[in-house]
């Protein structure tokens, strides 16, 4: 089955609170372990949107399997820099559908005159380190013991990729 890569819509909103939902309910890969309640993420997805802000979603028969967006942070001193969030069902990842996503977040990135996007992984997640590694992130330090879940502690990497 085609997947398609493409900008958020508004109506897309559900089904990326329902993905959002599934891969913090797996406790391993993002900074919280639930979704946001169904309005911060609409308001999250239409701030996105007015700001112009890189948030693509992954498609498979129309329904939102995956997401990949950089958000800018406020103060005027990082106005040149992004951070990179995303995820994807479980019975999607493997098939370079993240690849998909990056390339074209990184591309609307640079499109948008963002010099500097970053991230934070768990040290865990090879698959991830790896990706982010072909997509050219480098690792620019450790937070040691940076996440706590279920009373286990674990660092975090701090990657970016400059433009």
């Amino acid at each position: 089955m085609p997947i398609e890569i493409k900008q958020i819509e508004p109506h897309h909103i559900e089904g990326f609170h329902a993905v959002l939902d599934a891969v913090a309910r797996e406790r391993q890969y993002l900074a919280f372990l639930e979704a946001p309640p169904l309005e911060a993420a609409r308001m999250f997805v239409e701030t996105n949107l007015a700001r112009g802000t890189p948030q693509l979603i992954a498609l498979s028969e129309g329904r939102v399997i995956g997401w990949c967006d950089i958000t800018k942070p406020n103060r005027p001193i990082y106005s040149h820099c992004g951070v990179l969030g995303m995820g994807l069902l479980p019975e999607f990842r493997g098939q370079r559908i993240g690849t998909r996503l990056i390339r074209a977040a990184l591309d609307d990135a640079r499109r948008i005159g963002l010099h500097r996007v970053e991230l934070t992984v768990r040290e865990s997640n090879a698959q991830a380190i790896a990706l982010y590694k072909a997509m050219e992130f480098r690792i620019e330090g450790v937070k040691r013991d940076g996440v706590r879940v279920d009373d286990r502690y674990e660092n975090l990497l701090m990657m970016a990729v400059l433009f």
